[in-house]
């Protein structure tokens, strides 16, 4: 499974890192959300996770308000 972000549409609203901290930071620099140890491939923040953190990183996607986050399953 995997977690993706379009971080350069992110608004920086937090609601990411209110829903699942472990995963999420907001960047001091720019003030946007940042995908923890994520890599960048082609404009997306891309991390592969386990089935653990998947319900807090779905709940994470939906409250996005611009739906930059998206969860794939492999």
């Amino acid at each position: 499974m995997k977690i993706i972000q379009k971080r350069k549409e992110c608004i920086g609203c937090g609601n990411c890192v209110d829903f699942a901290p472990h995963f999420w930071k907001m960047d001091e620099t720019d003030g946007l959300a940042s995908l923890i140890g994520a890599i960048k491939v082609n404009g997306f923040h891309i991390l592969e996770i386990d089935e653990d953190p998947l319900e807090e990183n779905k709940l994470a996607a939906s409250v996005c308000p611009v739906k930059v986050i998206k969860v794939e399953m492999n």
